[in-house]
């Protein structure tokens, strides 16, 4: 225990004579490095003086610090402009050839002429260098206006470049781009004139990335209008084409820079956006001149089903404006609860006759073929049998042969109207009264 508790007294006396050495050690923050010289080779406090304040008269803002040395040990008092002016004078001194230590206890001066005195210096001098620089910033701008006008001269051209472009929506684009290559390579010239083009880089670099906030901004808008380029190209529908687009069907009126606009059967406007357009699933009724139509229709069960479809692919067939080939179809399609169903498929011309009533029409005629070869067209009947207890169950009733219906001529087939003008001509209305620049659509080029 003794020797435990001698130990301890000799580890605090060891701590306590490392204090002062650690406590100078940190309050040496602005002592100069470097041994100290002693002896002949010592630089004298006079010397020291000297050099010190042979430099700070070089110096412009330190005509008011005043030094001492003693021992190496320089003491400067005074004023100064500022704290950066401060801390920049400790570090001139210390670097001068014996000085063992600073105190340095300058302060700033509270003198608003000294303090603006040289911020109007910096001005004048600046104003100064403007002046001297001005022909050749003149130059500068000069060469910008010139190439920049020319640019404007050259894209202000429309023939060349809708000659260079499908439509007139991708010749602006051609224009635009063309008006930014010219204005950049202006501001480049300009600036290699000035010797500035490291400027170039931080002006794309901020560009580059409010290019990519107001991205991020107005995606869907971007991505519409990419979308309307590429249709416009690519053309894969022409004005006035029957399409359905995202379950919208309608003739094709115009195409803009943001959606395609259908006329409906109806006469209503459909804005469907172009990227849902570019992306989605486009059925266009009008590319083939040719089409199909079906219907069905239900006979009896009892009924001839070979002399029911041959009567009626017969009266089909006898339809002027139904195609020869491909040629009428007629087949049993299902067998419902009281009926057998029949369907019937023609081919048209859709660009001569009118696709609804040309089905309609066949409708009639194929349904009058029917009743005059005696087919029977039943509407669905349900039988209700209620038995009494203990009463015998009834015999089930059996059907009556169809009666003999004497053979009657068919009724002359009117032939339907020509393809519906209505609708067209509202696209020709809609197209009409929009400028040709926000329409896409070309009917001189080839769709997809």
């Amino acid at each position: 225990m003794r020797v435990l508790r001698h130990r301890l007294w000799v580890c605090l006396a060891i701590l306590c004579l490392t204090l002062p050495v650690a406590a100078q050690t940190v309050s040496g923050e602005d002592q100069p490095g470097g041994a100290i010289v002693v002896g002949e080779d010592a630089v004298t406090d006079a010397q020291i003086r000297q050099r010190i304040a042979d430099v700070l008269a070089e110096i412009d803002g330190y005509a008011g610090v005043e030094v001492a040395v003693s021992s190496g040990v320089v003491t400067l008092t005074g004023e100064v402009l500022d704290i950066a002016a401060e801390e920049e004078l400790t570090g001139i001194v210390s670097r001068v050839d014996g000085v063992v230590a600073i105190t340095n206890e300058v302060s700033q001066s509270a003198d608003l002429n000294e303090r603006l005195g040289p911020a109007v210096d910096r001005v004048r001098d600046r104003g100064e260098r403007l002046l001297v620089n001005a022909p050749i910033f003149l130059v500068a701008v000069a060469v910008f206006l010139t190439i920049s006008t020319l640019g404007w001269l050259a894209t202000s051209r429309l023939r060349l470049w809708r000659r260079l472009a499908p439509n007139s929506f991708i010749a602006d684009i051609y224009r635009a781009v063309a008006r930014i290559g010219f204005v950049l390579l202006g501001l480049i010239l300009a600036l290699d004139i000035l010797n500035a083009t490291a400027l170039i880089g931080a002006v794309l670099g901020a560009a580059g990335v409010v290019g990519l906030a107001v991205g991020f901004a107005v995606r869907d808008t971007v991505e519409n209008f990419i979308a309307s380029i590429l249709l416009s190209l690519r053309q894969p529908f022409r004005p006035n084409d029957f399409v359905e687009i995202a379950g919208d069907m309608g003739n094709v009126a115009r195409l803009t820079s943001r959606a395609t606009i259908l006329i409906s059967p109806d006469g209503n406007h459909i804005r469907i956006p172009n990227a849902t357009v570019f992306k989605g699933r486009i059925v266009n009724y009008s590319r083939n001149p040719e089409r199909r139509f079906t219907f069905d229709l239900g006979v009896a069960p009892e009924s001839d089903l070979g002399a029911a479809l041959a009567s009626s692919a017969a009266a089909l067939e006898s339809l002027p404006y139904l195609l020869k080939d491909p040629p009428v179809g007629a087949w049993i399609n299902d067998v419902g609860d009281s009926t057998v169903v029949l369907t019937f498929a023609a081919w048209i011309d859709q660009t001569e006759t009118d696709f609804l009533k040309a089905r309609g029409e066949a409708i009639r005629v194929t349904m009058s073929a029917l009743e005059a070869a005696g087919v029977e067209l039943p509407a669905p009947t349900y039988r209700v049998q209620m038995d009494a207890p203990g009463a015998a169950a009834p015999e089930p009733a059996r059907r009556s042969p169809a009666p003999l219906v004497e053979e009657t001529p068919l009724p002359e087939a009117a032939a339907p109207e020509a393809v519906d003008q209505a609708t067209e001509e509202a696209v020709d209305r809609e197209r009409a009264a929009t400028d040709g620049a926000t329409n896409l659509l070309s009917e001189d080029r080839g769709a997809e």
